[in-house]
């Protein structure tokens, strides 16, 4: 997998916004992959009261959502927590955790957001642009407003930000809290949502993500 030098890692929140303005036209709804037979999982764990942090990622067989690579990389996050540039803190380690997999996946599976983001650039954005894999964020809070979908599973409502639909919010079980899809880079909203629902057969997130946080807890 190839990351592309896109740009440098900032040091100040006014870089950093810079640097989702000018890649934010980067993004791409078309290029898809025709079937998605893996999927990775992204999460970042971090120690109490420190900014060391675990980057875990996971790849699974979407057919039998068994786990076929997976790869830990310890770090630090060298950026500050602000609201809206979470990417800058998580970013840099889980791209050196793909970079060390032995499977390319077809499609990543960000815990976090895509369009549903005030600068429309959240970390499935961005980790898609920077690597041109298609990508999709699935959020556990939203980003933005929402009527609550229907209780059965499979149920959605459209997810908002200013005037904008920028996901939706997807009841993978019934009668659960939904979680709020976005789309990343090279990925339909419809194709993120039906790929949300094969990746979370029996909880509402998806085994990507489970797969993911249980390895970074784990590695801790």
């Amino acid at each position: 997998m190839r990351v592309h030098d896109l740009h440098p890692w900032p040091s100040t929140e006014a870089e950093a916004v810079a640097i989702q303005e000018r890649l934010r036209p980067l993004v791409r709804f078309d290029g898809a992959p025709a079937e998605v037979r893996t999927a990775a999982g992204l999460d970042v764990a971090y120690r109490d009261d420190s900014d060391e942090l675990v980057a875990a990622v996971t790849v699974l067989d979407v057919a039998t959502l068994s786990v076929v690579d997976s790869s830990v990389v310890r770090g630090k996050a060298e950026f500050p927590y602000v609201p809206g540039l979470f990417a800058f803190r998580e970013a840099p380690s889980l791209l050196t955790a793909l970079a060390e997999l032995s499977v390319e996946p077809d499609v990543l599976v960000c815990d976090g957001q895509g369009l549903a983001h005030p600068r429309r650039f959240g970390l499935a954005c961005h980790l898609g642009v920077l690597t041109d894999l298609p990508s999709i964020g699935v959020g556990k809070t939203a980003m933005g407003r929402y009527d609550p979908p229907g209780e059965q599973r499979g149920a959605w409502s459209p997810l908002r930000m200013d005037d904008d639909v920028v996901g939706r919010a997807l009841r993978t079980q019934a009668r659960v809290k939904p979680v709020f899809v976005s789309v990343g880079h090279r990925f339909t909203l419809d194709d993120a949502c039906d790929l949300v629902l094969r990746l979370a057969p029996k909880y509402r997130l998806p085994e990507t993500t489970r797969a993911a946080d249980h390895l970074g807890r784990r590695s801790v």
